[in-house]
């Protein structure tokens, strides 16, 4: 018997890392992360953010540094402890960015599937995206995405191209379904197509995604277009690509990963999978013009079937 590979099926780390006095354990994906140094003294910046505590320079790039225990609510970290802090360097939303945390743990390995998505009963403005276990211990998965338009606003804003009639017409008669497990991202997705009009289908998730798009194959409104997050709880998106891929009754669909990581690995690892398109966060006439050509796709497919059967 012939055994198929699933490619997505790879798990990616998770840096832990502690931001309060109660050693509470936090996390973000280590594909987000470009590297990790003990605090550097800082340049500090007129008018910025009350959570932004200066400027570094890195390699060639000049990053924000944010403290990450204010950001999210937590005491800020005092000048006195700078000193024994950490700075994690991360390439998110197409800019460089720092971090300080009070302390770092470890690099762990961690298959996305055991992640459990944040609670619905702890609001919509938290800072949580997901929650796991490592060693008896709670590991809360932190969305980035959300904090950085706290402190930046501009990454929450859209920029939405203008539609022909019948590029929206077009648009119109598909199905497409929005995933993401960050809820600002949900909320940038959804402005962008809402802004012209345009229906849609959202999931938090890849699993609810996945059962969404088998119910509605089977109530032959099948999804046309899919456009997901990859780093997502649960089922994530390169391994629901492949999944809608090797789907008989999905693989019509146009699918198109939606990422904050800014790396040719995740661009590359995400057309292996089986996905048309991988486009960095966040952008909407960049998300658009995909979606546009997914529709075209979807024309010429249909017209060649029909032609197929002439």
């Amino acid at each position: 018997m012939k055994v198929k590979t699933n490619k997505a099926n790879q798990s990616q780390g998770m840096l832990m890392f502690t931001l309060n006095a109660q050693k509470q354990s936090f996390a973000i994906g280590t594909l987000k992360i470009r590297e990790i140094i003990p605090y550097v003294p800082t340049t500090q910046i007129p008018y910025s953010h009350h959570n932004v505590i200066g400027t570094i320079s890195i390699r060639g790039f000049t990053a924000p540094v944010i403290d990450m225990a204010a950001a999210i609510g937590f005491r800020p970290i005092d000048p006195q402890e700078y000193a024994t802090s950490y700075l994690i360097v991360t390439d998110c939303l197409r800019t460089v960015v720092a971090f300080m945390v009070r302390d770092i743990d470890k690099i762990i390995d961690c298959d996305w599937k055991n992640i459990e998505p944040a609670p619905e009963t702890v609001g919509h403005n938290v800072f949580v995206t997901g929650v796991t276990r490592f060693e008896d211990k709670i590991v809360q998965l932190l969305d980035v995405e959300l904090l950085l338009s706290k402190i930046y606003p501009q990454y929450a804003d859209n920029h939405i191209p203008m539609l022909t009639d019948v590029q929206r017409e077009r648009m119109k008669a598909l199905n497409i379904l929005l995933v993401d497990d960050s809820s600002i991202a949900r909320k940038q997705l959804c402005d962008a197509l809402d802004n012209i009009n345009i229906t849609y289908d959202v999931c938090k998730d890849g699993n609810s995604a996945l059962a969404f798009m088998q119910q509605k194959a089977r109530s032959n409104t099948a999804i046309d277009i899919l456009v997901s997050d990859i780093e997502m709880p649960g089922l994530d998106g390169y391994e629901l690509a492949f999944e809608v891929q090797n789907s008989s009754e999905l693989s019509h669909c146009y699918r198109i990963l939606h990422t904050s990581l800014s790396s040719q690995m995740s661009t590359d690892r995400a057309h292996q999978v089986g996905a048309h398109e991988a486009l960095e966060k966040f952008n909407a006439g960049e998300l658009i013009e995909a979606m546009l050509r997914g529709a075209e796709e979807l024309d010429k497919t249909q017209n060649h079937n029909k032609c197929a059967n002439l």
